[in-house]
């Protein structure tokens, strides 16, 4: 006799359901976050449309640093607006160039620019070239601060593996049911 009142193939299917849901979570979470903070990458949103189609607003954008002498014409980077202001913008190389100093530099533009920017970027400018981009989950982090995305992050983390131990939970309890259902007829 079957204690739920849910059909087999219904639970299974929820099962699956939830485990996708979980590992879903699981996989955005490591290529949004882990995955740069362990390869010494930096995570980005695109929040205007300057590289559509490419590189959509709410994209996430993953830069690693590179020497100046690996950023080429056509490479994606990101850069400070200004040396040392935060503010930095994601282009593309159009053009590079030397100054009389030898030091290398570069014009960008955006995809969907008519225009190139206006100056120069210099090395010291430059935060890293495009690594991998995921488009839309920018939306969901730049809702969060960084200390709020610390928090979230450990909440999340811990939901899931409080979820994941429920289900398991419930699956070996199901299973004894089974048993004792078998030992009994």
């Amino acid at each position: 006799m079957k204690s739920s009142s849910v059909p087999g193939w219904l639970s299974w299917t929820g099962q699956v359901v939830s485990w996708l849901v979980i590992l879903g979570v699981g996989a955005l979470f490591a290529v949004a976050l882990l995955v740069p903070r362990l390869a010494g990458a930096t995570p980005y949103v695109i929040e205007t449309g300057s590289m559509t189609p490419k590189l959509p607003p709410g994209t996430l954008v993953v830069v690693k640093p590179v020497a100046p002498e690996q950023i080429a014409p056509g490479d994606v980077i990101t850069y400070q607006i200004k040396s040392g202001d935060p503010t930095v913008v994601t282009h593309r190389v159009i053009d590079q160039g030397v100054d009389m100093t030898g030091q290398v530099r570069w014009h960008t533009q955006g995809d969907a620019n008519d225009a190139a920017d206006e100056g120069w970027v210099l090395p010291q400018q430059v935060k890293g070239r495009e690594w991998y981009a995921v488009p839309y989950v920018g939306y969901v982090t730049s809702f969060v601060t960084g200390q709020q995305r610390g928090v979230l992050i450990a909440v999340v983390v811990l939901g899931l593996l409080g979820y994941a131990a429920n289900q398991f939970r419930g699956s070996l309890k199901e299973r004894r049911a089974k048993t004792e259902t078998v030992e009994t007829s």
